[in-house]
């Protein structure tokens, strides 16, 4: 486990680094919808990819993180994560369908304004998840600041 991680820190801050030094990237030019786009298709075109593994998990984090606190349905979702994040509709809801069948959400169908709606509540292993990321995050934060240190000497 140590080693994936190393392993992802590594390939993250070697791509972060690139950015750093050759593009300029803001959060307009990187769209979450091309979260399956391949790295090379990407590069070509100029811009810093995330590897889509690391990407991935972190997004799953966010949306369980969205619905932690209480139910909620998937456009206030995307609504709540606003601020820190841009995400569309068909990115949010292939990650719920994946939470669901991974059993770390559960979905209830309810009628709303005459339609219905479906209500995403998190479930024990979804809380799990997010704990165990907390912890994951710290050791690559750790392993982060030792590559740092060594860039400065």
């Amino acid at each position: 486990m140590l080693r994936f991680a190393i392993w992802f820190l590594f390939l993250f801050l070697v791509l972060l680094y690139a950015d750093m030094l050759f593009y300029s990237v803001t959060k307009s030019q990187i769209a979450l919808d091309k979260l399956y786009t391949s790295r090379y298709d990407v590069l070509r075109e100029r811009r810093y990819c995330m590897d889509i593994q690391l990407k991935r998990g972190l997004l799953d984090v966010c949306v369980l993180t969205a619905i932690k606190n209480q139910e909620s349905y998937g456009y206030k979702i995307i609504k709540d994560m606003k601020p820190y994040m841009d995400m569309s509709e068909s990115t949010l809801y292939t990650i719920l369908k994946r939470l669901e069948l991974s059993g770390m959400l559960t979905v209830r169908t309810a009628e709303h304004g005459g339609r219905l709606r479906k209500y995403y509540h998190i479930t024990k292993t979804g809380l799990s998840r997010i704990e165990e990321f907390k912890k994951e995050w710290r050791e690559v934060m750790s392993i982060y600041q030792f590559v740092i240190k060594g860039d400065l000497q």
